[in-house]
Formats: C-alpha cells, sequence, structure tokens
C-alpha cells in the first residue's frame, strides 16, 4: 500500500465531487464506505484501488496495486485541487442558495476516459436503471477483482481489451442492443488514443471524441465531465437535463436545450457545476405522461 497526503484549499465536499464517477449504489467499481471513498480504476501502469478520505484539512489517499503510483499522483487533479476554488457568481437566487447549501463541490478529471465513456454509451437513449444494470452486468461477468485487500470489494471495468474481443451479441444478456454494442467494441479497439485526449485542449478532446460514429455532444459532455474536467460541460440532448434547468430556473415545467442553454449563460465557464449543484437540490419537474420501462434484447 501507499499513502500520499493532500493539503485542501477552500471547501471540498468529497462524496458528492466524486459521486458522478459511480454508477448506482450497486456499483462494485466505487462506493462509500465509514466515510471514505473507493474505486477501482485503470492506469497506464496497471489497475489500482484507491481510497480518499477527508480530516483536518488534509486528504489521505491510500492505494493498492501496480497502477498505485500514478493513480496517487492523480489525486490534485482528480478532485479539483490543482485550482483555487472560485465562487459561483450566481445571478438567479436559487443558484445562489445551492452553493451555499453544497458548498465544496467540485467537478472531478478521473483522466480516465473509457470509463467514462462506456458508460455514457450504455446511457444513450435508456433510462438510467437500464444502463446502470447493462454495466453492473460487464463488470460482474467481465471485469476481475480490483488490487487491495479483500475488505474493499471493489471490482475493476472491463479491460479494453475483453470489450473489444466481445462479439456484439454478448452483450444483449445485459440488455445491450447491436447499436450500442458495437459502439462500445470499437471505441475499446482503440483505447490508447482515446485516452490520449486528456492531454489535449479541450476543445480538440472533443473534436477527436465525436468525430467517432456513436459519440454526440452529449455523449461528450458526460466524459468532459468526468474524465478532463470540464467545468463548462453540459450533456445538451440530455432527456431530463433542459427540463430541470428550465423549471428550476425559470419555473417553466419543460425546455429545450436553446433554453436551457439561455438560462445557463450567466453561469458560462462553470456551467457544469451549476448542474451538477441543481442535480443534487432534490428539485423535479412535473412529470407528464408514463413512464420508460426497460427493454429486453433479444438476439435476432
Amino acid at each position: 500500500m501507499s499513502v500520499c497526503r493532500y493539503r485542501v484549499t477552500g471547501p471540498l465536499d468529497l462524496r458528492r465531487t466524486l459521486a458522478p464517477l459511480g454508477r448506482g449504489p450497486a456499483d462494485r467499481t466505487f462506493r462509500v464506505d465509514a466515510g471514505r471513498v473507493l474505486r477501482a480504476t485503470r492506469t497506464p501502469d496497471g489497475p489500482a484501488s484507491v481510497a480518499l478520505s477527508l480530516a483536518a484539512g488534509e486528504v489521505v489517499a491510500e492505494a493498492w496495486g501496480p497502477g498505485a503510483d500514478r493513480a496517487l499522483a492523480a489525486v490534485p487533479a482528480l478532485l479539483g485541487l490543482l485550482d483555487e476554488p472560485e465562487p459561483i457568481l450566481a445571478s438567479h437566487p436559487t443558484v445562489a442558495g445551492l452553493a451555499r447549501r453544497f458548498p465544496g463541490v467540485r467537478i472531478p478529471r478521473s483522466g480516465a476516459v473509457l470509463e467514462s465513456l462506456v458508460p455514457a454509451i450504455l446511457e444513450q437513449k435508456v433510462i438510467g436503471e437500464e444502463a446502470r444494470r447493462a454495466f453492473l452486468g460487464l463488470v460482474r461477468v467481465h471485469g476481475e477483482p480490483a488490487p487491495g485487500p479483500p475488505e474493499l470489494r471493489l471490482r475493476l471495468p472491463p479491460a479494453p481489451g475483453i470489450l473489444a474481443g466481445l462479439p456484439y451479441y454478448a452483450f444483449h444478456p445485459f440488455g445491450v442492443e447491436r447499436r450500442r454494442a458495437e459502439v462500445i467494441r470499437r471505441v475499446a479497439s482503440r483505447a490508447a488514443w482515446f485516452e490520449a485526449i486528456v492531454d489535449l485542449p479541450l476543445p480538440e478532446a472533443y473534436a477527436r471524441l465525436t468525430a467517432v460514429p456513436g459519440i454526440g455532444p452529449w455523449t461528450a459532455a458526460e466524459v468532459g465531465a468526468r474524465a478532463l474536467g470540464d467545468r463548462d460541460a453540459v450533456s445538451v440532448g440530455d432527456f431530463h437535463l433542459s427540463n430541470l434547468v428550465a423549471f428550476a430556473l425559470a419555473g417553466e415545467p419543460r425546455g429545450t436545450d436553446a433554453r436551457m442553454l439561455e438560462l445557463l449563460e450567466p453561469y458560462r465557464g462553470r456551467r457544469a457545476l451549476v448542474v451538477r449543484l441543481l442535480e443534487l437540490s432534490g428539485i423535479g419537474a412535473p412529470r407528464y405522461g408514463p413512464r420508460l420501462s426497460l427493454r429486453r434484447i433479444e438476439e435476432s
């Protein structure tokens, strides 16, 4: 085990900052346990398990596995510690209130592109429960135990080589139809090319992502807000987000992407953080019509 400590400037909400990296309470790659945030990840040096806790103005980071040292070195970027925290210049009372209610929420930068990209592809045009079920199934069947003591109970996401080698119909038992399966196989086969975008300026990183068929602005923004630390990422095209923003900031029960971007414009540069605060708020736009049901994918 390796250990590092990092001083924190300003407030830091460790759990809420890292929560977007998890995929529900049953996710074996990420969990919160006894005040620690536990995460399994793959680094260029090999797999690693990381445990993070916060006390007395310090983040204590413990890591296990061949990738432990690299994972520890990435912690400041992961938690947004490299930049001075900037207050949100809130022009709306709801945003101002949420900034006071949730101090210390930051946008993470995991640097692990495929670990954000694959779940985002699974979430395309399906409800969250279905996407989580698919991801958890892939981890259970094609992942592997993460390094570290057994009590961590972490599991690594499937290696890119494993995902690239699966035939499309091997994704069917997890509720993933051929289109999304083929996109996952395609990006996994070019894993190094995708992982390299963490070293590119954000416009170039997004251009590389969206140049691939099956990856649009929504998927790219989901990656940007998790792997790239883009504090301005907005998931245009999200089924619920435009309604949430329109209702929370204008009292309108339904919103378009254009209206959402208009309402978020005063926060340009920090829009991802404002969206995150709205998601944490518990505010929900009124729902109309039947809810989507889970689908079953049959082999054709």
